[in-house]
């Protein structure tokens, strides 16, 4: 198959630092040629993935009308230049408008909360039931078939060879947040479960410097740093990232809102570390209490879940990671949407 992939232009593909989604198009692009197929790539221009075709975006404000023009018809010229046999885009649905019209299938790939009134506008665009979506769960697609269009449920993946399963930790092992460290991500929570839990907690994690967010974080979260067990570490990259979830008891982010899917989750997983997080938007669908975390709703929930650890086995967490988070799994399941795609054409 000859299949043109597209990412937004704000990051590059793959990106340098923070950029789930780019992670994301990165690993599925690099699965997708290792198993013969042809694949181009529309994304920021200094973007440094191998693909076979590369176009760049000549917007980068992804709110500017001007800009989004833009993109529109450069994605109308990479559609006219490449002549892929499926679309499957995982930037704004506003710049699939040039092509919406055609018979070509179209797999639109919402990683976030949707929109019901970019859905329905899209759909009457599109011709033929060109235009099919994809969401990273089950949760983010029931937000979607409120608004109509045929909706599968693909989740985010995990690069396995990248992380590495750690199958035993010490008894002291500290707890882990690793995320985004703003108010909806929980990290104040995790600071009093670890504190009351009496064990150390490693924070890693970009943070806001203006705004509510940097109020937030000076108000709620720096004052409990190295003093404790609170222990600070920052942005991560990969390879620290990697070392972070193998030493660590646990994952510990109680999430405060509903997360469309979380991939820290899974990479928790993968490392063979359980998560303790909150029952909220796809965190049931990647948690099995009891088994390879806990779910809470407090911090009391909290500690008494940070003292059942040892109940846990790493080799489940691992497993699952395997068989429902694996690049290889969700590959799969979008190579046979593909297909069906085309066939319908």
């Amino acid at each position: 198959m000859r299949i043109l992939l597209t990412a937004d232009p704000m990051i590059p593909v793959p990106p340098v630092g923070y950029g789930g989604i780019e992670r994301i198009v990165d690993s599925l692009l690099g699965e997708l040629r290792a198993r013969g197929h042809t694949v181009a790539l529309v994304a920021k221009a200094d973007s440094t993935c191998e693909v076979d075709t590369f176009f760049a975006w000549p917007g980068d404000n992804i709110r500017g009308r001007i800009d989004t023009v833009r993109n529109i018809m450069a994605l109308r010229h990479a559609v006219r230049r490449f002549r892929p046999d499926v679309i499957h885009s995982f930037s704004r649905l506003a710049y699939l408008l040039g092509v919406l019209p055609s018979r070509l299938p179209k797999i639109m790939s919402y990683q976030r909360h949707v929109s019901p009134g970019q859905i329905r506008p899209a759909l009457r665009l599109a011709r033929h039931g060109s235009l099919q979506f994809t969401g990273c769960s089950e949760f983010i697609c029931e937000q979607g078939r409120r608004a109509g269009g045929t909706w599968t449920s693909i989740h985010n993946f995990v690069d396995l060879t990248k992380i590495d399963f750690t199958p035993a930790v010490p008894e002291d092992a500290p707890l882990l947040f690793l995320s985004r460290v703003e108010s909806i991500k929980g990290p104040d929570l995790a600071i009093e479960i670890a504190r009351r839990a009496g064990r150390r907690l490693l924070i890693a994690g970009n943070r806001s410097t203006t705004g509510a967010e940097a109020a937030f974080f000076e108000q709620k979260i720096a004052p409990h740093l190295d003093r404790d067990g609170v222990e600070w570490i920052g942005e991560v990259g990969d390879v620290k990232k990697n070392e972070l979830l193998g030493r660590s008891a646990a994952l510990l982010v109680p999430i405060q809102w509903d997360e469309p899917f979380g991939i820290v989750f899974a990479e928790a997983l993968a490392a063979g570390t359980p998560v303790i997080t909150c029952a909220r938007g796809a965190l049931p669908e990647i948690i099995r209490p009891g088994v390879t975390g806990f779910t809470i709703k407090n911090a009391d929930e909290g500690i008494a879940a940070v003292k059942r650890l040892s109940t846990l086995d790493r080799g489940a967490c691992r497993a699952d990671a395997e068989s429902s988070f694996s690049l290889s799994v969700c590959a799969d399941h979008y190579a046979r949407l593909y297909r069906a795609s085309i066939s319908l054409r």
